[in-house]
């Protein structure tokens, strides 16, 4: 599927959420609170303009550099705009000049309802699986999302690649995407409403464990998932017999993490300090760490929370001393068949 398509589809097929065939690229309908008054921030055409499929709002984002991949309109970015506060900063990229020009308008907009002296918010055009082309000095954000857009990229290896590249070390990249139980056939991935649609540019979900893996983000977790539905008779019968999910995960660029969950003996404890999540932290859908509990963890997940941002907000007990073997428990890799619990954090 060539650029032209999806930004044919995206600037002028689709003029609001409501133009979508399917379910695809539409949020679920479970929210926290705090995210809801964050959102009704966030100015009514912007809103309307929203194509994501997931929830893009990772913890501890608190005067942090963010990315977002495909920002269209620009509802994740402005919403991420109050979560890093205005000591941090966010840049969108997107391919499309139609969500673009809907989004820069509103620069203004969104720094005064925000109270900010200046806007901390910025947007490039350009193409996502081609980020070194783009003003972005390496190694340079602390987390880069995206919602529901790498399965319309071209190069989804090229996409990961940049990513890293671009991320600090102990960086996080936390993003939602469609994902197929199987490989797409080529014909498929050819028509341009099902492209359009994320469905026919999803991936393999092992296809995706593998890219994210070469391309250095070891252990990738799956953080929640949801069926995707296709209410929409023709296109599913188009789709038959592929089943599609809603996934969101999260990826660490950390040089120490392992190819296995390995056991150390180790544990942490959560402090509860991390802004809404006083009663715990769902670092992934396997591991809700309950405040004030000792929680035992393999090597991975240690160093996923002693060597990021999340650092300061735990007690960590052991060492990497002493290898007790496999640890067991980490969880399926397998968004259509793991049990994710809700990422929520309450």
């Amino acid at each position: 599927m060539k650029h032209e398509n999806v930004q044919d589809y995206y600037g002028k097929t689709l003029q609001s959420s409501a133009d979508l065939q399917t379910n695809a690229c539409c949020e679920p309908a479970e929210m926290p609170s705090w995210l809801k008054a964050v959102l009704a921030q966030i100015h009514d055409e912007v809103l309307m303009r929203y194509y994501g499929c997931g929830l893009i709002a990772p913890e501890a984002l608190k005067g942090a550099r963010v990315l977002d991949l495909g920002c269209g309109a620009g509802r994740d970015v402005y919403a991420l705009s109050q979560m890093v506060g205005e000591e941090g900063f966010v840049v969108g990229v997107d391919m499309t000049d139609e969500q673009l020009d809907v989004a820069r308008s509103y620069q203004e907009y969104h720094r005064e309802a925000f109270g900010y002296r200046a806007s901390n918010v910025a947007f490039h055009k350009g193409y996502i699986e081609s980020l070194e082309d783009l003003p972005l000095d390496p190694q340079s954000f602390d987390v880069i999302v995206s919602n529901c857009v790498v399965n319309l990229a071209t190069d989804k290896q090229a996409v990961l690649r940049g990513a890293y590249n671009l991320l600090k070390p102990g960086g996080e990249m936390y993003f939602s995407d469609v994902y197929a139980d199987r490989r797409v056939p080529e014909a498929m991935a050819r028509d341009a409403v099902l492209y359009g649609e994320c469905l026919s540019g999803a991936l393999y979900w092992n296809d995706f464990l593998n890219y994210a893996k070469m391309a250095g983000f070891t252990d990738p977790r799956l953080v929640t998932h949801r069926p995707i539905t296709i209410e929409n008779p023709t296109l599913e019968a188009a789709v038959a017999p592929l089943k599609f999910t809603s996934a969101t995960y999260r990826l660490w660029k950390l040089a120490d993490l392992e190819s296995d969950c390995e056991d150390y003996g180790q544990a942490v404890i959560y402090k509860g300090t991390i802004e809404n999540c006083p009663h715990g932290l769902a670092l992934d859908g396997h591991h809700w760490i309950e405040t004030g509990k000792v929680f035992p963890v393999c090597g991975n997940t240690w160093n996923m929370l002693a060597k990021t941002r999340f650092a300061g907000h735990f007690d960590f007990i052991g060492s990497f001393d002493t290898h007790y073997g496999i640890f067991e428990g980490c969880g399926a890799a397998s968004p259509f068949e793991a049990d994710a619990v809700a990422a929520s954090c309450c």
